[in-house]
């Protein structure tokens, strides 16, 4: 199957055909590095994953994943006046930060992280070869790209700068010969880091920071650039023109942009106070809840947060894990060895078609929905065809391991449903009986109780003790194997 992309750039999806296959360049814009992320930050980090597993795993490619950090920025330097620390720390602090929340949620690391920091000479340079192409010019210690230089400013967008202009306040300076113009290089400021330069001490502009460093680690062109839609102006547009304008080449293949994420219908940002940072949600709730809020709804749409999405999410997750505990319970985390096991040649070809649907779903600009309701396709076959809590069979063995193992390959590209599901479960059902406030221990009196009045042929009591546990939020099940209890969700 060929895989379609939605490029913004044309804004179609396009099949993907990448400019040297197997080799697939991809470069998504990475953090400024002077607080911990909120949790809409991380969408971008959730996303482009597993754009590259899928890239891999299912179409062979080989890719060169690159994500940077901002690791010069207004932002950082007005943290380490407050903190009284060097920039460069503050910055070092926060990369350390970040790379422990990224490692927390399961993401694979990328094959390089460049810092805006280790690339000076080579933003200089690059900066000297627009001067000297006249896309660009100095006034008073800064450089400016001129966007006159550049015909096609605005191709990314769609915007027309003289619409741009017209329509909105546009702060005048004198120095610029187009209000529209943008820094390449800042002169120095007093209280600030800089760094020397042909037209004095200074730092780099932020657009020029991401083109610089592709061009330093991937060359010239690359397959994929990706970063949230409010990277698509004015960032990515002055990247196209500045790396465009110095080597005469399309830059980008492939622009992907994820949308953002909402918290009660108000977008989601550190100005407005709406947000809470990943590592703060790590502490309550599982990875795999977080992960899985933001690939239920297809990247290039809105995603809500708040106490109904992770309801819904901690509620989504707990059908998978519950259908891989029954798998769990006939021995499917044991048999490694699948030639070993009965086949079910029927079930076989119940999980195929999910997977093809699965396949056909990804390749479809990465429709995760459409993944997702294939799975719940899966469960919902598994669960008619398997029970809980019954004689131990090679039947119900093989059904199990051909379910575990489905699940666990649609899952594998997004960083999905790879947990012990008895151990997440349990960390699933302590989170909601802390909400409650409700014990463990308390329930297991309740339920041992009642093991007592059914051994006892009390029906009555029984039925009652099941009741009292039903309004309590609780589900009961008897099988084989003893009473299995959990929480509603």
């Amino acid at each position: 199957m060929a895989l379609k992309v939605y490029n913004s750039l044309t804004r179609i999806k396009e099949e993907f055909l990448p400019l040297n296959p197997p080799a697939v360049k991809m470069y998504v814009c990475g953090p400024t590095v002077y607080n911990f992320l909120h949790v809409g930050n991380f969408r971008v980090y959730v996303v482009f994953n597993l754009v590259r597993n899928w890239l891999e795993s299912q179409h062979g490619y080989d890719v060169t994943f690159a994500m940077n950090f901002t690791d010069v920025d207004d932002r950082i330097i007005e943290r380490s006046h407050e903190e009284k620390i060097p920039s460069e720390e503050v910055a070092e602090k926060y990369i350390v930060e970040f790379k422990q929340d990224f490692q927390a949620l399961g993401l694979r690391p990328h094959e390089m992280n460049p810092k805006v920091t280790e690339c000076m000479p080579e933003i200089t340079d690059f900066v000297k070869d627009l001067v000297q192409k006249e896309k660009a010019y100095q006034a008073d210690g800064d450089v400016l790209f001129a966007i006159d230089s550049f015909a096609e400013y605005g191709k990314l967008s769609g915007r027309r700068p003289e619409d741009m202009i017209a329509g909105t306040r546009v702060e005048i300076d004198q120095k610029k010969k187009n209000p529209m113009d943008f820094a390449l290089w800042k002169s120095a400021k007093p209280g600030e880091p800089f760094w020397e330069s042909d037209w004095g001490p200074g730092r780099p502009g932020w657009h020029i920071e991401c083109s610089a460093m592709i061009l330093k680690h991937l060359g010239e062109q690359i397959d994929i650039h990706g970063g949230g839609m409010d990277l698509i102006f004015p960032h990515h547009e002055n990247e196209i023109a500045q790396s465009e304008a110095c080597t005469g080449k399309h830059f980008v293949r492939y622009w992907m942009h994820n949308n953002m994420l909402n918290f009660s219908g108000q977008k989601m940002s550190k100005s407005l106070g709406n947000f809470i940072t990943v590592r703060e949600f790590l502490k309550t709730y599982p990875a795999e809840v977080y992960k899985w809020m933001i690939l239920s709804v297809h990247y290039r749409s809105v995603c809500d947060f708040g106490e109904d999405a992770v309801h819904r999410a901690v509620g989504g997750l707990a059908k998978v894990y519950s259908a891989l505990a029954v798998a769990e319970s006939y021995g499917a985390w044991k048999a490694e060895n699948t030639n070993l096991v009965a086949k079910d040649p029927a079930f076989d070809k119940v999980a195929d078609a999910v997977w093809l649907k699965a396949i056909e779903s990804l390749d479809d600009d990465f429709n995760t929905p459409e993944a997702f309701a294939a799975l719940y396709e899966l469960i919902r076959q598994f669960n008619t065809q398997v029970k809980r809590g019954l004689k131990a069979s090679p039947q119900w063995l093989a059904k199990s391991l051909i379910f575990k193992n489905m699940v666990q390959k649609i899952g594998q590209p997004m960083a999905l449903f790879q947990e012990q599901p008895s151990v997440f479960l349990r960390r699933l059902d302590d989170l909601l009986l802390q909400k409650t406030q409700l014990s463990r221990a308390e329930i297991d009196v309740l339920v041992t109780e009642r093991s007592q009045a059914r051994a006892e042929k009390n029906f009555r009591r029984s039925d009652e003790l099941r009741d009292q546990l039903l309004a309590m939020g609780i589900s009961v099940s008897d099988g084989t194997d003893g009473t299995h209890w959990e929480v509603l969700k």
